[in-house]
């Protein structure tokens, strides 16, 4: 399955690992494995994170406080958002 990014949610998750690799030298690049971690657990199980609409789901990190917002399409995962969970809820809504 293959996955696309909306445009905003590529700045948010390069935004999110700049501002973890500024608190820390080495933090960045340990929230884009997290990231990435969880990227391959949606693509192996899609269905199975929380349920935000029919089609909208969001998949939490482990460690960051951060949240994927993806839909599954028909030959694709769509990256909506890389929300921080501390944001105003569903501000990603106009989006899709």
């Amino acid at each position: 399955m293959n996955v696309r990014y909306l445009s905003v949610a590529e700045e948010e998750l390069g935004k999110a690992i700049e501002y973890y690799e500024d608190k820390e030298v080495g933090l960045g690049l340990r929230f884009y494995a997290e990231y990435r971690a969880a990227l391959k657990r949606i693509l192996a199980y899609p269905d199975a994170w929380y349920a935000l609409s029919e089609n909208t789901h969001r998949c939490r990190t482990k460690t960051f406080p951060f949240g994927i917002i993806y839909q599954i399409r028909s030959n694709e995962i769509l990256i909506v958002a890389v929300s921080e969970l501390h944001q105003k809820p569903g501000y990603w809504k106009d989006r899709v």
